[in-house]
């Protein structure tokens, strides 16, 4: 199994470089660090009394595997789960935030298991999906993927502006597709043809 750090920097390498889309809610962000979460965290590295996109530019890479590891792994306790999950829980924490634990709950939900769906992962959470794991041990994480999937088809069908990360241009798989695919084994992947027609409502 990969190491945190490991995890932590593919996922730098995932996210890119300084963007500043003004269609994403995330706000100026670079190596997925938004300006958001360095205001939370006060990083404010220019010491100029004020956060803003100059302090996002400045960042690092390896300033953003740090805050990762300690911010969007260990506090939210993702390291508290199956070893099997760490990689794409915390991918979809990172990109998602605490709806990475709710997809993870109400998965646990459809495999009828009772847990809460808080965005919290505490003892319920943790027992439950150890438990759903050994229900499952051959295709759990791949539901997980398909799960993160399915939420970003859902999120793109209610936020217009959003359908760009899930469709290219050109009609195929959009990045955020393409990313949670990377944590579903090749044979529950999606045809083009069959992304092409759940996203064929899409104006």
């Amino acid at each position: 199994m990969q190491s945190v750090t490991e995890i932590a920097t593919e996922i730098v390498a995932r996210e890119g470089g300084y963007v500043n889309d003004p269609d994403d809610p995330g706000g100026a962000t670079k190596y997925g660090v938004t300006i958001h979460t360095m205001r939370r965290l006060g990083l404010d590295l220019d010491q100029d009394g004020r956060i803003d996109t100059d302090d996002v530019k400045m960042l690092t890479r390896a300033h953003a595997v740090s805050i990762f590891v300690e911010h969007y792994f260990r506090k939210p306790r993702i390291d508290q789960l199956p070893e099997v999950l760490h990689a794409t829980v915390f991918d979809m924490y990172v990109n998602a935030g605490a709806n990475a634990v709710k997809i993870l709950q109400r998965l646990l939900g459809d495999m009828r298991i009772s847990v809460t769906v808080d965005g919290v992962i505490g003892p319920q959470t943790i027992r439950a999906t150890k438990e759903a794991l050994a229900a499952a041990p051959k295709h759990f994480v791949d539901a997980y993927g398909i799960a993160r999937r399915n939420y970003y088809y859902d999120l793109a069908d209610r936020r217009v502006n959003s359908r760009k990360y899930a469709r290219r241009r050109d009609g195929g798989k959009g990045g955020w597709i393409k990313r949670a695919e990377e944590f579903i084994a090749p044979r529950y992947h999606l045809t083009e043809a069959q992304h092409r027609e759940r996203t064929a409502k899409w104006a």
